[in-house]
């Protein structure tokens, strides 16, 4: 009904069965459980429809989880620990991303896929600085594989299962988590578990709802769209498109504003005919042709004249696919006080890895 698409967790480790971590009499692990029980679990998973976007992996080395998940080889209360030292080779890792990528060549492979990363903690945030590359929170500028983050965080107290008296965190704080991870050039998986029946909670559902109003309210009135907007440079048209500064507002994925091959230093300056109240700005990057800020400030003015930092206790690093900065600093008072009264505002960006591209500003 929404157009969504979606996505399956699998857990690679299974103490339950008796293949897994299973050695011959040399003391060398065996391929059964790759075969028989893992590559035909994702086979059947990826054969639900071409609308699934993401196989997601837990970690895959299994530990010490007497009963819960099976024990040492199946049965509760049964004890012991096993673990496997080289998850790629256990898993046939090579292979099953072939495999998968035959039945679905779109969907990503989290974890032991290695097409995404885990950001590196279950507390709803990214870096301030991150990268598309590298690993952890921030990332790394210099690493050669495009590996987005995404950021897994629980939107109950009670864990990643439904428990009893569980409560759900307040709208203010899953809205800092959405500043903090979407905000930050990572995605958010906001964990929602479903009761005993299979059913969200009513308080869960309702407290959805009510973060998606305040996202609506803080995050959908876009001012650049009534701002005239000038910029330092615009790169030389191509034979069937333009780079000029209208790209930054046209809401086409497709098109983005640029500046020629050499220059990596860019302003952008947003003008009101009267004055706005502002609370925070939206960058995004054109991520089809990488990721490239280094740095970048903004600045307001309420004369259109003299202008003041903002966000200045902000890591204004990295852009990537969508940043979103709140001008007074804090993700986690964002919507305190009266905002900025302004009639100009300036973006500088600078440093970049090569010419800057940025397919859409926004400012609320």
């Amino acid at each position: 009904k929404l157009k969504m698409k979606y996505g399956f967790y699998v857990s690679p480790w299974d103490l339950s069965s008796i293949y897994w971590g299973e050695k011959d009499s040399q003391g060398r692990y065996t391929d059964n459980y790759a075969k028989k029980v893992f590559f035909p679990q994702c086979v059947e998973l990826a054969q639900y429809g071409s609308d699934q976007f993401e196989m997601w992996f837990d970690g895959a080395t299994g530990g010490d989880h007497a009963g819960y998940y099976g024990g040492a080889y199946g049965g509760k209360g049964t004890t012991g620990r096993r673990t496997i030292d080289n998850a790629q080779t256990f898993y046939d890792i090579p292979n099953l991303r072939d495999s998968i990528h035959k039945l679905l060549p779109n969907v990503v492979m989290w974890g032991v896929g290695g097409e995404v990363r885990w950001i590196g903690n279950e507390a709803g945030h990214a870096g301030e600085t991150c990268w598309a590359m590298g690993s952890g929170e921030s990332g790394n500028a210099d690493a050669w594989r495009w590996c987005p983050g995404e950021s897994d965080a629980k939107a109950t107290t009670g864990g990643w299962f439904w428990k009893k008296n569980e409560k759900v965190l307040s709208a203010e704080r899953l809205f800092q988590m959405y500043l903090e991870t979407v905000g930050r050039n990572a995605t958010l998986i906001l964990n929602l578990p479903p009761d005993v029946n299979g059913l969200i909670p009513q308080a869960t559902a309702q407290r959805m709802a009510e973060l998606g109003r305040m996202l609506k309210t803080r995050l959908g009135n876009d001012l650049a769209l009534k701002a005239k907007i000038s910029v330092s440079e615009e790169r030389t048209p191509g034979a069937h498109t333009d780079y000029s500064v209208r790209r930054l507002t046209d809401g086409n994925k497709n098109t983005y504003w640029a500046t020629n091959d050499a220059t990596t230093h860019a302003t952008i300056t947003l003008k009101w005919d009267k004055a706005v109240t502002v609370r925070y700005v939206q960058l995004m990057e054109h991520i089809k042709l990488g990721q490239r800020v280094r740095s970048f400030t903004i600045e307001t003015s309420d004369d259109g004249t003299t202008f003041t930092p903002r966000a200045t206790n902000i890591q204004t690093t990295t852009i990537g696919y969508k940043r979103i900065v709140p001008l007074n600093g804090s993700t986690a008072k964002s919507y305190e006080g009266d905002g900025y009264k302004v009639k100009a505002m300036r973006i500088t960006i600078n440093d970049s890895k090569a010419c800057p591209l940025i397919q859409s500003l926004s400012v609320f």
